[in-house]
Parts: C-alpha cells; sequence; structure tokens
C-alpha cells in the first residue's frame, strides 16, 4: 500500500500513535521555517497536519498528548488536533530541580554497571562473576565526594573487563566554571639576550583553508630570529611566563611589539589574532614535513600519505593525497596516532588494486587500468599509537597481502563500540559490543595489536635530533622494492591490420 508520496521531503521520525496511526515529521519546502509534523491514519490512507515549525517532538507514554520544541520555546498540546506552535507553551525558565547527590549517585554506579551487564558483547562478562565486582565496587560509593569521584569508581568497574574501549561517556553533571582559554602563536622561541625569539613560524601549509596560523598572514613581516618585546604593552622577558601575557588573547585582536633585536630601539607594533590551540597547524606542519622527506629520500618516485584516523578525516586524507600522487611510482601509509574510527576496508581496496590492461587513443598517450591507483610497492607504517580502526587497517592490509609493516605494534583495541544508553546526568560508561574474530574463528587483535614486518623504533634521541627512522626505514624497504620489481609501463602495440591484406608503405 502506498501510504503517501513525498519525493522531496521524505518523512522521518516515525512514532506510533494511537492504533491505527503514527506520526511524521518532514522538511518545509523551501527548507526553511522549521519542520512539519503530520499524523497519518492508516485506514483512510490520510496525512493530517498537526503543528508546523518545530525542530522535534516526542509523544506521552498514553499517546494523548505530545512536547514539542521550536526554537528556544516548548510546549505541550494534544496530539490528535492540529495546533499552533506558542500553544501549550512551557514555562522552562521557572522549572527547578532538587537533587540528592549522594542519593544520584548510588542509581548512576547502579545504572552503569547494569549497562555493562547488559550491552557487553560477551554475556560471561569475559569470566567475570559481575554480581561479585558490584559487592565489591559498592561500599566505596560511601568515600564518594564529587561527581568525578565517581567518574573513578565507574571506571575502575570497567576496568574489570579488561577491553581497550572501556572508558567514560561525558562528565555527567559537575560544577560549572569558567575558563579562559589562553591564546598561542603557532611558534617556537628559544630565550636569548633575556627575551623570546622566534625559532620557527608555524604556516597555514599548502593547501589546508581551514588552518590560520596567527604569524602566517600578509603584511605582518614577521620572520624567524624577531623578538617579541611586548604583549598588549606588557612587557616580556625571559623572566616572565610567555604564555600568562596570552590569557584571554585567542580568538582576539592583539599587539605585539617585535624587532629584529632584543633592543626597543626600531621595534615596531604589529597585532594579531592568536588561536586557541595550534595543534591542528603543528600537525600539518608535521605531514607536510614527512611529505617533503619521502620526496626527497626517494628521489620524488615515492607518494606519502598519512591517516590520522579512519573517519571522516582519515578518508578525506586519503582521498586528497593518494589521488593526487598518481604520477608516483609507489607510496608510504603512514597510521601512526591513527585514532580509529570505522573499519576501513575502503581504503585497503584501493590499495589492492591491480593493472589490469591499458587504453590507446589517436592522441597522447596509453593510459593503464584501472585509471587511478599506485601499481607500485606499498608500505605502511605503524605504532603503539595507532587503534581501534587503527589497529583493523593494517591487520586488513597484511591479510590483502598489499605490503609490509614497518614500526612498533599497534594499540591492540579492535572490541568496539557503537553505542549505549547515557545516565540521567549526561554521562556514562561504554560497554563494547562488538568484538572482531579472524576467519578461523579465533578472537584477534585485542590485547595483542598487530606487530610489524620489521620492527623499528624511533627514540627520544633520534626525534630531537630530526631523525624519524620508522620513516626512513619504510622508505627504504619501497626503494628496495622497485629495484627488485620495478614499474614498467608496457608500450602501445604497432597498429594492427585486420584486412588480411599486407600492408602497403607509406
Amino acid at each position: 500500500m502506498k501510504c503517501f508520496d513525498d519525493r522531496l521531503n521524505p518523512p522521518s521520525s516515525l512514532t506510533a500513535g494511537a492504533p491505527g496511526s503514527f506520526y511524521y515529521i518532514e522538511a518545509s519546502a523551501n527548507g526553511q521555517g522549521g519542520l512539519k509534523l503530520l499524523q497519518y491514519q492508516v485506514r483512510t490512507a490520510r496525512s493530517t497536519p498537526i503543528l508546523e515549525g518545530i525542530q522535534s517532538y516526542k509523544l506521552s507514554q498514553d499517546r494523548k498528548m505530545l512536547l514539542y520544541r521550536a526554537g528556544r520555546a516548548m510546549g505541550i498540546v494534544s496530539a490528535d488536533r492540529p495546533a499552533k506552535v506558542g500553544e501549550g507553551a512551557l514555562n522552562t525558565a521557572s522549572m527547578e530541580t532538587w537533587v540528592d547527590p549522594r542519593a544520584e549517585w548510588a542509581e548512576l554506579f547502579r545504572e552503569t554497571w547494569r549497562i555493562q551487564r547488559e550491552f557487553f558483547y560477551d554475556p560471561t562478562m569475559h569470566g567475570n562473576d559481575w554480581q561479585a565486582i558490584y559487592r565489591k565496587y559498592e561500599p566505596m560509593l560511601q568515600h564518594v565526594a564529587h561527581r568525578d569521584d565517581l567518574g573513578y569508581l565507574i571506571a575502575s568497574v570497567g576496568g574489570e573487563l579488561t577491553v581497550g574501549h572501556s572508558y567514560l561517556a561525558g562528565t555527567g553533571d559537575v560544577p560549572d566554571t569558567e575558563h579562559e582559554s589562553v591564546g598561542v602563536l603557532a611558534a617556537d622561541f628559544a630565550i636569548e639576550d633575556d627575551h623570546y625569539r622566534l625559532t620557527r613560524i608555524y604556516t597555514n601549509g599548502l593547501w589546508n583553508p581551514q588552518l590560520r596560523a596567527p604569524l602566517d598572514v600578509p603584511g605582518l613581516n614577521v620572520k624567524v630570529g624577531d623578538y617579541l618585546l611586548e604583549v598588549n604593552g606588557r612587557p616580556l622577558t625571559a623572566s616572565v611566563n610567555l604564555s600568562s601575557l596570552f590569557v584571554g588573547t585567542a580568538g582576539k585582536q592583539t599587539t605585539l611589539r617585535v624587532n629584529r633585536t632584543s633592543s626597543m630601539s626600531g621595534s615596531r607594533l604589529i597585532t594579531v589574532v592568536p588561536v586557541a590551540s595550534d595543534e591542528s597547524i603543528r600537525t600539518q606542519a608535521w605531514v607536510d614535513g614527512n611529505r617533503r622527506l619521502v620526496d626527497s629520500l626517494s628521489g620524488g618516485r615515492l607518494a606519502y600519505v598519512w591517516l590520522p584516523n579512519t573517519g571522516v578525516g582519515g578518508f578525506t586524507a586519503f582521498n586528497r593525497y593518494f589521488f593526487a600522487q598518481q604520477d608516483k611510482e609507489g607510496v608510504v601509509i603512514d597510521e601512526r596516532y591513527n585514532q580509529g574510527g570505522a573499519v576501513a576496508d575502503y581504503i585497503v581496496d584501493q590499495l589492492s588494486r591491480k593493472l589490469m590492461g591499458y587504453f590507446a587513443e589517436r592522441a597522447g598517450k596509453s593510459y593503464a587500468m584501472p585509471m587511478v591507483g599506485i601499481l607500485g610497492p606499498k608500505v605502511m607504517v605503524v605504532n603503539e599509537s595507532s587503534g581501534s580502526g587503527g589497529d583493523a587497517l593494517p591487520y586488513y592490509f597484511r591479510k590483502a597481502g598489499v605490503g609490509p609493516i614497518v614500526g612498533t605494534r599497534t594499540w591492540g583495541g579492535l572490541v568496539g563500540t557503537i553505542g549505549v544508553p547515557g545516565t540521567v546526568d549526561g554521562g556514562g560508561i561504554t560497554a563494547p559490543d562488538l568484538a572482531f574474530y579472524d576467519v578461523d574463528g579465533k578472537w584477534s587483535v585485542e590485547n595483542e595489536g598487530v606487530a610489524p614486518d620489521i620492527e623499528v623504533r624511533n627514540t627520544a634521541a633520534d626525534m630531537i635530533a630530526g631523525h624519524d627512522r620508522q620513516l626512513e626505514r619504510a622508505v627504504q624497504v619501497a626503494l628496495d622494492a622497485l629495484k627488485q620489481h620495478p614499474v614498467k609501463f608496457v608500450p602501445t602495440p604497432a597498429p594492427i591490420n585486420r584486412t588480411g591484406r599486407p600492408s602497403k608503405p607509406q
């Protein structure tokens, strides 16, 4: 039976109503003005508009009343007749909730224990007597004096499962405190002549429009070697904590006095906008530096691709960097510090593509099929901070026979979590609910990780000296593979004569 036909605005948020009916919402025709709530009657096969201009709704348990939200306003109206936004308005400004923290903490402790009992992938709880675990930790509740104490206790219970993805979800209901951000300039300093001197200025990278390095702005003309003498008129010397003068400056115009020497004579004022965090800027600089290193060590023959995770960021990085370097003979896939996410079989599929033939055209060079892909050797770099999806990726990389793995054993966390209910105060704990096992029917990777084929450790001394031994070894492994199995392009064959007669000389 065709209940409705709305191809432009497909229904969503279906909710069962009174017998023979259900509710759904659809977008407005122009995509503005909120959503429209409708009630559908199965007997008549017709929909009746109930509310328009809302963001969400929820039916009461008896299906007679509904709660709606429109912007910041909320209201309760009858569920079986049309109404307008504003009817049944709730005065939420005067609503108060009285909480007995100790009583609530006891309930939260019990609830998180139950969540793990009901959702953990293994009903035997990895051999634990879960009731005994509750009795073990429950007496400690009397010593909980803060929500953070409760979180520590809840996490201790989860730790009994000895599983990687057991962690607290949210902070729960903790007292709200003001936080003052400290602005940063995305730069490195050294102390010289009793002042701070710039030793490195981080830039916006080669392509990323989302980065905004405060000192990488046209017209500032700040250079490595310049001294920072004042911040918003306050003198800065080596005895002053640099960060203390940048409290509250993130996102705000800030005046700096700079000079090529540590003297005030000849100094000048510039205006910058510090950022709250320069982590992404420094990460991009690390990636760009690695790419340059691989290009230099390989003489331009190898591509470099770093995968920060196996989520949106990781897939975006792969698509952007891998397919843009099709002219390379091989590739180093760097998944160190991979934070996981999804299972990246898509990436392994792309890396596994084999040469299947060529196509020739009248003009121009012949091209290989598949058209996109790096056909030479592929080497993956891993370390102990590659986990979850970052464990699965090298596991599949090896399983598919793509190439060797260099580095150190990965984290070892492949009992993942899809999602479990939270607690009433917005906190909770995970209950890992899906676990990986191999094609031989054995649990695998969890608490083991993926061991490299070639173990290489980066020591602190190496890194301080500017050497990335893992990346350097990966490049050498790929170059050795190119010597043994060079990438060859088969030239276009001579023209074929399909007439059966000898070709006439030109």
